[in-house]
């Protein structure tokens, strides 16, 4: 879909920044909501995003905006799945059809994209943190008439750094209001106890325009008795209060999230209350589309699908299978063969296929929420007590968790098997998602195993002698989508892999390259293509970049002065490194080259055109080949 194929209803073409939406009435409003949510589904329909979530606050978006002085105002959306609606009001809409795209607009808030995007998100659970930063700067600064917002939604409640913000700003005085979406779901089902609670909240009063003002006067009483300490009233208060005001926030709702008059009614009323303040809205994720209303996880991020009837539009290779798929059913034929091996996962069961486990064996798949760390900490507990715990993470999210990888398993050698899915470039979720950092952070930590598998057969392999090794913590990174060996192919008989050893895939005489994970198809190929040019290239991979094959590639470099590294990864303190460093460590003398991701956040983009970006496709391959052998 192009530019030109888009036609935005008449209100919305008219819309060029907030400014425009407060010069509208309320029926107008109404009208600008039908108008963006049909939008959102001509484009998403194409080009594919994250729906659900964002038909879900289209009311609360234009609300927040016609209500609040954004920019001047702070709008904070935690995650961004939800931010296509604010995007499209602030200014992006004739370049919405590039999200996600190479060279595009992001998939998520990005303050280098616009003013009114006043804090980037991509990982759950950050916008309180950061929206009281906001707030406190702005008293040290004198800026008393300054609003900030955070909206987060119910699963990213879960996230400890959420609570962890609750905490910080119910002690302090700052113009703050938390914007609760409920919407009942993340991805997958919420889980947890703070689910049971909002689920609980909703069976109370509703806040509508009529009890607005009594609940005002309420707070007004409740503060000015903690602030008295009069007669032991706060006690009383706190006793009675919900968990919200139990962190000294004023709480309001729960309100219809998907009623623009309410929303602003009572974002008006709230504006003029100062403090800490939380809104409970409820909204339906994937409002207003039938199928994505029914099928929420589906939805979320459905693909391309048909405008009209919502029918998924499959563009998958029936000829290959996802490295996910391979993870889970293996995982699946693991736990059959021992009933020792659990997993674990942090709000990604659907994502990363745990489900295969989850609907043969319930009791034994862990979902602990939107909660990295305590997924790390608490498969230590379970390897701890003789369990063989997957704790699988995408590689982005382990970000998240690294001093519990270091200080709770590694430190103390605990049996832990990290699947790290979506390593590497994942394509159209951009610099937020792209895991492409952990080979370098796990390199250094003591004990660790890490293996990059070159294929779905790998991988597999990989997981049963990961099962089998109880001497350490043991880490398997995976890239997001598509395999190379084909849809039967990869389902073989169990192979144990000898730990800390790589493989020659290629003998050759001019120059060699060295290869972990993924790349090395690329690599394979490319290799091929030299060859018809009269061009003998050695291909080896490694296989694991801890511990190093030394033996191996102190071979390579008896045999080859010219040698090219290529890895998923960055290239600072990955793969490529590792091998200079063992060079430089024996005095060997040779040139090398190191292919990876450069030293820049790479944004979002197709994955063949972020592979050729950096250079580590197949033509960058050959390329780089031909100019150390001309240079040499």
């Amino acid at each position: 879909m192009l530019k030109n194929e888009l036609k935005p209803g008449p209100l919305l073409a008219g819309v060029n920044s907030p400014e425009d939406i407060r010069k509208m009435d309320l029926p107008q409003l109404n009208m600008l909501a039908d108008e963006v949510r049909d939008y959102i589904l001509d484009v998403i329909s194409v080009h594919p995003g994250h729906l659900g979530a964002s038909l879900g606050v289209v009311e609360l978006t234009i609300a927040l905006h016609y209500v609040f002085n954004t920019p001047y105002d702070r709008l904070i959306w935690d995650v961004g799945h939800q931010a296509y609606p604010h995007k499209i009001l602030t200014g992006r809409r004739d370049v919405f059809h590039t999200l996600r795209q190479y060279k595009g607009i992001s998939g998520f808030p990005s303050r280098k994209e616009s003013i009114y995007d006043a804090f980037g998100t991509g990982h759950a659970s950050t916008s309180i943190s950061a929206a009281l930063g906001m707030a406190t700067a702005s008293q040290l600064k004198g800026e008393k008439d300054r609003n900030h917002i955070a909206v987060i939604g119910d699963g990213a409640m879960t996230g400890g750094m959420a609570i962890e913000g609750l905490n910080n700003a119910g002690a302090s005085h700052a113009n703050l209001l938390i914007i609760l979406n409920d919407n009942g779901i993340a991805i997958d089902k919420n889980q947890g106890v703070i689910k049971d609670y909002l689920t609980g909240m909703l069976k109370g009063e509703p806040l509508t325009e009529q009890n607005l003002k009594t609940k005002i006067e309420r707070i007004n009483q409740r503060r000015k008795a903690i602030k008295n300490r009069a007669n032991n009233v706060r006690e009383v208060f706190l006793r009675n209060s919900n968990l919200f005001e139990a962190f000294n926030f004023s709480y309001f709702g729960p309100v219809d999230g998907n009623d623009l008059q309410q929303l602003v009614a009572v974002l008006k009323e709230i504006k003029k209350i100062d403090g800490p303040k939380l809104l409970h809205i409820i909204t339906t994720k994937g409002k207003g589309f039938e199928q994505a209303e029914k099928e929420q996880t589906i939805f979320h991020a459905p693909g391309p699908f048909d405008r009209e009837t919502g029918a998924l539009l499959s563009k998958n290779p029936k000829d290959r299978v996802s490295y996910q798929e391979v993870y889970g059913k293996t995982l699946l034929e693991l736990a059959r063969k021992d009933n020792k091996v659990v997993a674990v996962t942090p709000a990604m069961p659907s994502g990363s296929a745990l489900n295969y486990m989850m609907e043969e064996f319930p009791e034994r798949v862990f979902d602990v929420g939107i909660a990295e760390q305590h997924a790390v900490t608490f498969s230590a507990g379970l390897a701890s007590e003789g369990l063989i715990p997957f704790c699988t993470i995408y590689s982005t999210f382990l970000q998240r968790a690294y001093d519990q990888v270091i200080h709770d398993v590694a430190l103390q050698n605990l049996p832990v098997i990290f699947g790290i899915d979506r390593a590497g470039l994942v394509g159209g979720d951009g610099a937020t998602h792209h895991g492409v950092f952990d080979l370098a952070y796990l390199n250094g930590i003591p004990n660790m195993v890490v293996v990059a598998p070159m294929d779905e057969v790998e991988l597999r392999n990989m997981m049963y002698t990961a099962s089998d090794y109880r001497k350490g913590p043991f880490a398997i990174r995976y890239p997001r989508g598509y395999g190379f060996v084909g849809a039967d192919a990869w389902h073989q008989e169990f192979q144990e892999v000898p730990v800390g050893k790589g493989r020659m895939l290629k003998d050759g005489r001019d120059i060699a390259i060295i290869t972990l994970g993924q790349p090395g198809n690329f690599a394979l190929e490319a290799c091929r293509q030299l060859e018809g040019e009269g061009i003998q290239i050695a291909l080896y991979d490694l296989r694991f970049l801890k511990p190093l094959d030394e033996n191996l590639l102190n071979e390579i470099f008896q045999k080859f002065k010219y040698i090219i590294t290529i890895e998923d990864g960055v290239i600072r303190n990955g793969m490529g490194s590792a091998v200079a460093a063992l060079a430089t460590l024996n005095s060997v003398n040779i040139e090398l080259v190191n292919l990876g991701i450069p030293d820049y956040f790479v944004e979002q983009g197709s994955k063949d055109s972020l592979y050729k970006e950096c250079g580590m496709d197949v033509e960058g391959i050959k390329a780089a080949v031909k100019k150390l052998i001309k240079n040499r």
